[in-house]
């Protein structure tokens, strides 16, 4: 299985472009991938894509990289070796539904299964078996689930030191959010979540929480 986080412009599918990919392989997770590209000249740049990313829109339609069209060619062959071709992924919706735009916009074959693995809801099952109840909170007059990425991580019984983004301000200051680094932190949680094992070597310093085990 390939765990999968992208790095986009914005959220609007239709508007704005994928820039960084990031993904490792489960089975083989010293299998890694990361490349960044240039967003097409009609895609947008949103103020909440360039905090989060600490990226420039310059930055993102730099045209020494790539296009958008030889990132995704790539990000495919790379996949080739992963024998099972389901996505990993937070809220994989989000991630897929770029890939699948892009690839449709560029003429490109989709070559991954429609199914997709989805952190949050994994997560949420083990909260409940953990503590009892799904973990529900009020947002913007709403209930709904609370259980962010940044909370799964914490349950992990891993650090979260990346930039915490509310209603697209900074809350938290932390290292920009970088699409490998987020893959990483996803295939460890799906590790911990599913197996009660770490995976990847540097977070193996952080004691793996006994309701995992």
């Amino acid at each position: 299985m390939i765990v999968l986080d992208i790095e986009t412009s914005g959220v609007d599918f239709l508007k704005c472009g994928i820039w960084q990919i990031g993904a490792v392989d489960l089975k083989n997770p010293k299998n890694q991938f990361l490349e960044e590209s240039r967003i097409d000249n009609e895609d947008i740049v949103t103020e909440g894509s360039m905090k989060v990313t600490g990226k420039t829109e310059e930055e993102m339609r730099d045209e020494n990289k790539q296009i958008q069209k030889e990132l995704l060619e790539r990000f495919f062959d790379w996949c080739k070796k992963a024998k099972i071709k389901n996505f990993i992924c937070q809220n994989p919706q989000f991630d897929t539904t770029f890939l699948k735009l892009k690839a449709s916009k560029y003429g490109l074959e989709y070559p991954f299964h429609h199914r997709a693995f989805d952190t949050h809801s994994i997560a949420s099952l083990k909260y409940k078996q953990v503590k009892g109840k799904f973990l529900i909170e009020e947002s913007n007059g709403q209930f709904c689930s609370g259980l962010t990425f940044t909370k799964i991580i914490e349950f992990c019984g891993v650090e979260d030191k990346r930039r915490l983004m509310k209603d697209g301000e900074i809350v938290k200051e932390g290292s920009p959010h970088n699409a490998l680094t987020d893959a990483k932190l996803t295939a460890e949680c799906f590790s911990r979540i599913v197996n009660g094992k770490n995976l990847l070597e540097e977070f193996k310093k952080f004691p793996i929480p006994k309701y995992l085990k």
